[in-house]
This record gives structure tokens, C-alpha cells and sequence, in this order.
């Protein structure tokens, strides 16, 4: 290999680049119209438009990303994560192409992918499982169906996806055919299928799993495990590694697993088994990632193995580099830095980063898409960096992370910055017994993220700072530009900066107003228009950076919809509906 196409964004770009500057390989970079002044288009070698602007008329154009591949005189592929890097087809045809695929073989993808078939190889190899549907199933009435003969909750699950997407935990049975309806629309958006299994779901469970690598020599290393429990709507916040509050017997049960299942199924490459582990200690195998995880340097930080030049090696034919399963060293966490209002729900809030000062300091490490005065655009992930801080062991990691969280400043856009800071005030996760699982923040800490900390996020996120001294001690103020304006004004904070109460979709000077939470897509209407409607009832899904956000009634009556196709566009605070 000379030269990499990288078929993906982001700081998984930017972390993929920078490999290949070290490993001596030139880099070329593929971008969408509201990528085209990305930092991963300013560091790679060569740059190529993708001229489209959503994911489908990009990243996930096959044909258009082969056609740069030639053009360009690239030899090999790497597809970071997300988009195409767990899509069989698209590998096979880059090595029918006659390039390298930096990553497990086509046939490999597709049996692990589907997660159906992944559950199959993992009974072959003797992994924990729980109840499953036996295939996709082929509606509704079908997940309606596994429910009442195997019980409830269940989770609904993409086929031929991950990182979250297309996943719904259903509760109650009158929910299914939403969830259902809701999942297939986010595997179609995110992966291009829509097929969703159906499984029994382990409840309050944590997330543990091991990371893999596997040469085309036999060998297969396991390098430890990782905790991502800390997530919402099935989206990892916050990693860490080794996973903490194992016993050795369920530490060794999950790389005995791990290794069995990817030598089972021929693995190649780096990639990931994932495991659900119950507060009674039942483990169960949950699917395998065959890619690149997005918390992959937490493993890195602990274990000194560069996975990303473990792929090269991969690739190149070369056997790893270590032979045997390593002892982690110390302990690491990984912060995700999304451009989401905690306050509001985890809403997704796209748009320009006016500051971006990333803190420093020892074994404090930065991967990051974006810098001062880059924009984080509305159609793709809400990942804007990643925070990794290490630590001789879990306190002192804990410790160096809340300074490092301190000292984080990003600026023109809300963030989960707030939400991290918190979290580490919280014994549940910070102490022992573990209390943490998938379900927590929403279940426990959601609450406490109460509309209090709303002021801190206008719209825009701009806030001017000034310094006071409290008892002779500096304070630093942080205060939002509207609520200024609304005291210059004489006026309320909420008429001024918009705010108001958007968190349930509905601005006090237009009572009944039903708006669009988030610059987004109308993914798809829940009521026609007329019908009657009580407080809290779903009337649409509004569709932003790959997840959708339910907006709800704000009071009983009739809804009246604006004329808004599913699959238009909108803009935050745009009206989609009234009830009346």
C-alpha cells in the first residue's frame, strides 16, 4: 500500500490521516458540500468532492468513492466507522476494484453483520445468549408477536447497523409497532436496510466488550475489555477501559468468548465483540463490530498497541505485532464531545464552533474533527471529539478527567460537556458497587439535567464571560448574549433568546403550537390531520444527524398540520402543527 482513500469524515478522518503520516502513506480525503472546509480536508494530501450534501448522495455513494479511488491513484480503502465500513458489498467491490480493503473480508462482514447469523456463529462457538427472533422479522405484527410469547421489554435492533441506530427498547406492547416503524426508518437513514430482528432484552444490564485483533496468519489477540454503560438512546457517552467491577471468572469468560467467536468466523482485522452483562452477572452476546470503534483509544491508552497501525499491518499481509493477549497498564477513560443540549434531552444542535480550546496536560489526549471557527453540519453524526485521559489507575483517572473537563472550552453551539461534568459528581458511576447501566441517564440522571441548566444554552450558544470577585475570590460568569439582551431590553430571557420552553416543543407565544425541535427532516408524521390528540401524544419525528427526536403534544384537543411533507426539511422553531 502507497496511498489510502479514507471513506469517511470527521475525527475518525483526521485520526486515520494522521496514521498514515506515520506509517508513510499518502492520504486522500473525500468530502460533502458542508464538508468542504473540514479539517480532515485541510490535513489529508489530497482532497476530493463527493458534491452532495447528504450521507446517501456522499459518503454512502459507493460508486462515486471508487470513482476518486481511480482518479486519484489510490490503492487501498480504510472506511473508518459509520457509513460504509461495515457494508460487504462495498468491500467486495473495492477489491474487485483491484484495491486493498483495510478491513475483515466481505464474507466475514456479512455473516457478523447480520446480526442474525452473528448470533448463530456465537452459539456455534458457545457464547451466552439471550432469546432472539430467528431471523429479521418481516413487520410489525411479527415483533408484536416475539413479544407476547417471549415477554417484554424487548429491543428492536437493525439487521445490518450499529453504533445505536435503529435500536428501540420497547416496554409496553402497545409501543411496538412505533418502535418498529422508528427503527427501520434509522437503519434505512444510517446503513441503506431497514431489516430489524427482534430480542429479549436484558434489563438494567451493562455494557462490556473486548477489543480484537486478528492477522491473516492465524493469530488472535484480545486486547482486554472496555465499559461503555454511560449511553443515551443507546449511544455510548462514556468509555472506559479496562472494563471496571468484573470478576476474573467474567473477565475471562468474555476473551475466551470473544476469541472464539472471531476465530469461528475466520476474522480478520480489528473489530469488536460486544457482550450485555446483568446485575446478577448473566452475560450475553449482543453482536460483533467489524470495524474500528469510535472508543478505540481507551484500549490504545492502556495496552501502548496502535490499532490503527495494527490495520495497516493487517492489510499489508504482516503478522501483529505482539503475540499474546497484553496486561492493560493503568486506566483510561473516553469523554464523547457531542454537539447535543443535555438540557433538552440530548437534542442535536448542529452549527458553527465559534472557540474550541482543548485542555492539555499529562496523558491527556484530544482526537478531534473540528477547530475554531469550523461548523458542525446538520446531516451527519454529532460527534465533534473525543477526550481520552489516563490514569495509574481508576481514581486517577477520574481525578485527571475532571480537571481536564474543566479546562474544555467550546464555544457557539451547546455540547455534552455539562453532562460530563456532572456525571463525575455521581457515586452511581464513580464508586463502587457499580451502579451504572445503558438505561440510567435516562432512567436516573435525566431528571437532575433539569430546565435550570437550559439558560446555559441559547440557540446559539454565544455567552459572554466576565470575571467578579466574590470575597476577594475571582469568579468567571458565563451568561447567554439573549438573556443580556433581555434585561437591556426590559424584556423577558425566554421572549429574547428563544429558548423559552423548546424543550417540549412549544414556544409560550404561541400556545398549542407544535415546532420543530432541531434543523432536521420530517421523518414521518404520527397523526393525520384532524385527529384528536391528548398532552404528550407523538404528532412527528424530526430526523437530525442520523437519530430521530418525537415531538409531542403540549395539551388535549385536535391537531391541525401544516402542509409539511415527511421528508422535508425544517428548521428549529419552524411550526409543523397546532392543536387546537
Amino acid at each position: 500500500m502507497k496511498k489510502i482513500l479514507i471513506a469517511n469524515r470527521g475525527e475518525i478522518a483526521v485520526r486515520v490521516i494522521r496514521s498514515c503520516v506515520d506509517a508513510g502513506y499518502t492520504s486522500v480525503a473525500v468530502y460533502a458540500d458542508p464538508d468542504a472546509d473540514a479539517m480532515h480536508v485541510r490535513l489529508a494530501d489530497e482532497a476530493y468532492s463527493l458534491e452532495g450534501t447528504s450521507a446517501g448522495q456522499t459518503y454512502l455513494d459507493q460508486e462515486k468513492l471508487l470513482e476518486i479511488a481511480r482518479m486519484s491513484g489510490a490503492d487501498a480503502v480504510h472506511p473508518g466507522y459509520g457509513f460504509l465500513s461495515e457494508n460487504a458489498d462495498f468491500a467486495q467491490a473495492v477489491i474487485d476494484a483491484g484495491l486493498t480493503w483495510i478491513g475483515p473480508s466481505p464474507s466475514v462482514i456479512r455473516d457478523l453483520g447480520d446480526k442474525v447469523a452473528a448470533r448463530a456463529i456465537a452459539r456455534e462457538a458457545g457464547a451466552p445468549l439471550a432469546p432472539g427472533s430467528d431471523g429479521p422479522v418481516g413487520d410489525a405484527a411479527e415483533a408484536r408477536a416475539f413479544a407476547q410469547a417471549h415477554g417484554l421489554p424487548i429491543i428492536i435492533k437493525a439487521a445490518f447497523g450499529g453504533g445505536g441506530r435503529g435500536m428501540k427498547v420497547v416496554t409496553e406492547l402497545d409501543h411496538v409497532e412505533a418502535a418498529f416503524d422508528t427503527a427501520t426508518r434509522e437503519a434505512v437513514a444510517a446503513f441503506g436496510r431497514g431489516e430489524c430482528f427482534v430480542e429479549r432484552f436484558l434489563e438494567k444490564p451493562r455494557h462490556v466488550e473486548a477489543q480484537v485483533v486478528a492477522d491473516t496468519h492465524g493469530n488472535v489477540v484480545v486486547l482486554g475489555t472496555r465499559d461503555c454503560s454511560l449511553q443515551r438512546r443507546h449511544q455510548k457517552l462514556v468509555e472506559e477501559a479496562p472494563a471496571p467491577f468484573l470478576t476474573d471468572e467474567q473477565r475471562s469468560r468474555i476473551h475466551e468468548a470473544a476469541r472464539d467467536i472471531c476465530s469461528h468466523a475466520g476474522y480478520t482485522g480489528a473489530g469488536t465483540v460486544e457482550f450485555m452483562v446483568a446485575a446478577d452477572g448473566l452475560m450475553s452476546f449482543l453482536e460483533v463490530n467489524t470495524r474500528l470503534q469510535v472508543e478505540h483509544p481507551v484500549t490504545e491508552a492502556t495496552t501502548g498497541v496502535d490499532l490503527v497501525a495494527e490495520q495497516f499491518r493487517i492489510a499489508e499481509g504482516l503478522p501483529l505485532s505482539l503475540s499474546s493477549d497484553p496486561e492493560p497498564t493503568g486506566h483510561a477513560f473516553e469523554f464523547r464531545i457531542n454537539a447535543e443540549d443535555p438540557a433538552l434531552g440530548f437534542l442535536p444542535t448542529p452549527g458553527p464552533v465559534t472557540l474550541f480550546v482543548p485542555p492539555t496536560g499529562p496523558a491527556v489526549r484530544v482526537d478531534s474533527g473540528v477547530a475554531s471557527g469550523d461548523v458542525v453540519p446538520a446531516p451527519f453524526d454529532s460527534l465533534v471529539a473525543k477526550l481520552i485521559v489516563v490514569g495509574e489507575d481508576r481514581e486517577a483517572a477520574l481525578k485527571r478527567a475532571r480537571l481536564a473537563l474543566r479546562e474544555f472550552r467550546i464555544e457557539g453551539l451547546p455540547t455534552v460537556l455539562p453532562f460530563h461534568r456532572a456525571v463525575l459528581k455521581e457515586p452511581d458511576f464513580t464508586d463502587s458497587p457499580f451502579r451504572v447501566d445503558t438505561t440510567w441517564i435516562e432512567r436516573e440522571f435525566a431528571a437532575r439535567l433539569e430546565v435550570g441548566e437550559q439558560a446555559a444554552f441559547a440557540p446559539d450558544g454565544a455567552r459572554r464571560r466576565f470575571t467578579i470577585e466574590v470575597d476577594g475570590r475571582a469568579v468567571t460568569l458565563g451568561v447567554p448574549s439573549g438573556l443580556l439582551s433581555a434585561m437591556s431590553d426590559g424584556g423577558s430571557p425566554a421572549a429574547s433568546s428563544g429558548t423559552g420552553s423548546a424543550h417540549d416543543g412549544v414556544e409560550k407565544d404561541s400556545e398549542g403550537a407544535v415546532t420543530a425541535p432541531v434543523d432536521g427532516t420530517l421523518a414521518a408524521w404520527r397523526v393525520s390531520d384532524g385527529d384528536r390528540v391528548s398532552q404528550g401524544d407523538p404528532i412527528a419525528a424530526v430526523e437530525a444527524m442520523k437519530m430521530e427526536t418525537v415531538v409531542a403534544a403540549p395539551r388535549d384537543g385536535v391537531a391541525r398540520l401544516a402542509e409539511v411533507e415527511a421528508g422535508s426539511s425544517v428548521e428549529r422553531g419552524q411550526e409543523l402543527a397546532r392543536v387546537e
